[in-house]
């Protein structure tokens, strides 16, 4: 391979990876996360699948029309409808791409879509044909093609690229590939399929045996020149491809792969914050480059090592990836103009009223903490920016009753429009229960908790308590998010968020 070939960065977060369970986001999140993936630097960003439904249909359409850097891609099925509503949605774009795709492998053939090979081909020709009628940037996809019999994949590839595709995606659908079979996939079409250097060749890896990142870079060693992935790896099942690891494995191991991309990476860490605020999907602490222990040294012999010198215990600067060495300390007699300074730094892009509400809080936590840290200031803009607007309930108080030898009581005063409803329970096991039971008689919105979740933003015993809930309402899942130094309360505006996102979906 010659000497610094450029990777492609297609990311696939808003589209595969919003498809995990308890993952959906707002129009306004989405904005959000596409602008940030912009400024990270990601070449395509995969905005959704248009057909799906009327919300996926708008949030494309409106990051279409927002973001002017990368190339916005929607998905489409290889027929008119999905395609026709894919330009629809597109149509605005200043680098529109639509993305078709078709299964080709036996058992999707034989079981999902009841079609012979000479079907899957007439199919993906006019399905690219189609697409090309309204832009010149087509992506073909033969879905499940790690399972695909090599000559027919092939064939189709061939097909897919005679009738216009300027990009070629290989997916491993279920994650069944490894790094060797991946790579000779690849090697395969490079060699066989006459007309390749006519397309780049891309790959859509899925991390079901943990593959994802390996696969993806034994795609690039033999010949792929596009990776589709997704921010922290998430995506449906065990996720995709992590942008942050194949980014920083290309860098890193530049003598192997000899290849890099267009990723600013300093913006990796705050780009896996926003996603992980946003989705409500925490990143494991241990998780590679992004994770809070990626740099974490406790070992004494680590320790040692790395103050005599860094590079014995550490293969990138936490300064490269986006960590900062130290924290900036902010405190009440800080200004507006230090807070608007430390966001940008922290990758929030906050208008002028959104700068206001957030200093606004900044202050009343400043009169509660001596010291404000990073994660202070990220707790208190993620909680300002995606609680969701012109919310139905707010919190107006409450009392908590506890004690080891009785039931809890709790009383809640909520408030919705200029009425204040209290209510008081004294059912549950501890008060957080209790809490749940007194929203659901003042809301008259029954929930059942799946996940609950509370932690620290930042160090110390005054931090910011994190909370973050997932419950379930007549069969659909919803997320809340709360922060507060008081983690009864964090938990309560969680309960909150959630119960407004329900009224919001109804």
């Amino acid at each position: 391979m010659s000497e610094n070939r450029r990777i492609i960065i297609f990311d696939t977060t808003l589209r595969d990876g919003e498809q995990s369970p308890g993952a959906s986001m707002n129009l306004r999140e989405k904005l959000e996360i596409a602008q940030a993936l912009d400024d990270l630097g990601v070449d395509v960003i995969e905005a959704g699948f248009p057909i799906a439904s009327p919300g996926d249909f708008e949030a494309v359409g409106e990051i279409a029309q927002t973001i002017h850097g990368a190339t916005i891609c929607g998905l489409a099925r290889c027929n008119d409808r999905d395609i026709d509503r894919a330009w629809e949605a597109l149509k605005n774009a200043s680098h529109p791409r639509i993305h078709v795709f078709l299964a080709t492998s036996a058992i999707h053939r034989e079981f999902k879509l009841k079609m012979n090979q000479e079907e899957i081909v007439e199919r993906a020709v006019a399905g690219v044909t189609r697409a090309l009628n309204y832009c010149d940037d087509v992506e073909f996809s033969p879905e499940d093609a790690a399972r695909t019999e090599r000559d027919f994949l092939c064939r189709v590839v061939e097909a897919a690229i005679d009738a216009g595709a300027t990009t070629v995606n290989i997916p491993d659908t279920v994650g069944y590939a490894i790094p060797e079979q991946m790579g000779q996939v690849i090697a395969t079409l490079v060699d066989r399929v006459p007309n390749i250097d006519k397309a780049v060749i891309s790959v859509h890896c899925h991390n079901d045996l943990g593959l994802a990142v390996a696969n993806s870079l034994a795609a690039v060693q033999n010949g792929a020149s596009q990776i589709e992935c997704t921010i922290n790896g998430i995506g449906e099942r065990a996720g995709n491809c992590s942008l942050e690891e194949a980014v920083m494995t290309l860098r890193t191991r530049h003598d192997v792969y000899q290849c890099e991309t267009g990723i600013t990476t300093q913006r990796l860490v705050p780009t896996s914050r926003l996603v992980s605020s946003i989705t409500g999907l925490h990143v494991q602490r241990n998780k590679a480059v992004v994770g809070r222990n990626a740099f974490a040294h406790e070992a004494g012999i680590h320790q040692d090592g790395m103050l005599k010198e860094r590079t014995t215990y550490e293969i990138m600067c936490p300064e490269d990836v986006g960590f900062a060495k130290t924290d900036l300390v902010l405190g009440k007699h800080s200004g507006r103009a230090a807070l608007a300074d430390r966001a940008r730094a922290l990758g929030y892009h906050l208008t002028g009223e959104q700068l206001q509400t957030v200093f606004d809080e900044f202050k009343r936590l400043a009169d509660k903490k001596k010291e404000i840290y990073d994660g202070d200031i990220s707790a208190i803009i993620d909680q300002q920016l995606h609680g969701l607007p012109d919310a139905e309930w707010t919190l107006v108080n409450y009392h908590v009753q506890s004690r080891s030898d009785q039931a809890p009581l709790v009383r809640l005063t909520l408030r919705r429009g200029d009425e204040e409803l209290t209510a008081e329970s004294d059912r549950g096991d501890g008060p957080i229960d209790a809490a749940f039971w007194a929203c659901e008689k003042i809301t008259g919105v029954e929930v059942v908790c799946k996940d609950f979740q509370a932690r620290s933003a930042t160090i110390g015993r005054d931090a910011l308590g994190e909370a973050s809930i997932e419950v379930e309402h007549k069969g659909r899942t919803y997320r809340g998010r709360g922060v507060s130094t008081d983690t009864v309360e964090a938990t309560v505006l969680a309960l909150l968020n959630a119960v407004n996102r329900i009224a919001m979906a109804k």
